[in-house]
């Protein structure tokens, strides 16, 4: 790989690493039994989507460090994506959603499989449940197996602990706070819980661990890391009211039905009236939501100012994650891909 940053060459690295994986783990799985057939397709349609971004992160977080172009780091990097995966099905599963990446859910396309079968959806489910968990076992049997010196996986351990906790500790504070009066504190939390520390910040702290960097090096990269995932989950919050579904791949209905904790509702909440207020607890968490009422919430965020409010959030945590990757003595490929990285995190278009 050159060493200017090019996303689109890292991106194809990445997506082929992981369908040779699991075509070989699908593999793996018919030789059990053929009827494992439709949950072997699940566990590599669920991974074989995305920008890799976490991926990217990771892997940049070890060229900061110093070190080359690897092989064995990039299958190392790879298993942040099986990560992410596995979050995306479980989080999809949670929230009922039925769409991704314009294509039904994992436990949406499990239900064909099971046609004519009592109480399919609930088993549905349950597979897709379960493709989750093996999609993050798998997480770390590639890392474990990635080629690089056992000493060096030693340092990143304790880091892939800490992100498996606060992923879950973030899914969990979601749950537990949807539903609930809506409070920027509470959203800001499950942002950074939920999605900023696994996304940015902790891929690039294991990449920088893996590649032995120094604890002033870790702490400037974890600066810039939480403030750029805060921004990359508040971008998708405006997306998944705002996007065209057609782009974003997901249904826009959903973060309005779930009545899910997020700083674009935090925000127009307390800009709220009585009045709007009453209008819109009307329409979160209904059932029967139409594209009327997700145009009626959207007319009130726009009137109460709310996206442009998060609009700036996004943009002061983009500025302030630069200011600290300036800070930090990095070769100048790192220090490229980084600030690339910060806008292509930030500004996406789907």
């Amino acid at each position: 790989m050159s060493e200017r940053w090019d996303a689109v060459e890292f991106k194809a690295r990445i997506d082929v690493l992981l369908a040779d994986f699991l075509a070989e783990e699908a593999r793996q799985l018919l030789a059990i039994d053929d009827v494992l057939k439709p949950v072997a397709e699940q566990l590599q349609v669920a991974a074989g989507h995305g920008k890799r971004l976490r991926a990217a992160f990771c892997y940049w977080g070890w060229r900061a460090a110093g070190q080359p172009d690897s092989d064995a780091l990039v299958r190392a990097a790879a298993s942040m994506e099986l990560v992410h995966a596995a979050a995306v099905v479980h989080d999809d599963i949670i929230d009922d959603s039925p769409l991704r990446h314009n294509l039904p859910t994992v436990h949406i396309a499990l239900q064909a499989p099971l046609a004519g079968r009592l109480e399919r959806r609930a088993a549905a489910r349950s597979l897709a449940m379960l493709v989750g968990d093996h999609l993050m076992a798998l997480a770390g049997q590639l890392f474990a197996t990635s080629g690089l010196p056992a000493a060096y996986l030693a340092r990143a351990r304790p880091m892939w602990a800490e992100l498996a906790r606060e992923l879950i500790a973030g899914e969990c504070l979601e749950i537990l706070s949807t539903g609930t009066s809506p409070d920027m504190d509470v959203s800001m939390k499950v942002v950074r819980y939920k999605t900023a520390k696994y996304t940015v910040e902790q891929p690039l702290l294991i990449g920088g661990l893996l590649g032995g960097a120094s604890p002033g090096l870790r702490v400037g990269l974890s600066a810039y890391g939480l403030l750029l995932g805060e921004a990359f989950q508040l971008r998708d919050d405006l997306l998944g009211l705002f996007g065209e579904p057609g782009r974003t791949g997901k249904a826009s209905l959903d973060d309005i039905r779930g009545h899910r904790p997020t700083a674009l509702l935090a925000k127009t909440w307390q800009a709220a009236l009585p009045a709007q207020r009453e209008r819109l607890a009307g329409v979160l968490g209904r059932r029967d939501l139409t594209e009327e009422h997700l145009d009626d919430v959207r007319e009130l965020m726009v009137a109460l100012k709310a996206p442009e409010q998060v609009e700036k959030m996004i943009a002061a945590r983009v500025q302030e994650a630069i200011r600290h990757l300036d800070e930090l003595d990095l070769p100048h490929s790192a220090r490229q891909a980084l600030t690339a990285l910060a806008g292509s995190a930030t500004d996406r278009r789907h």
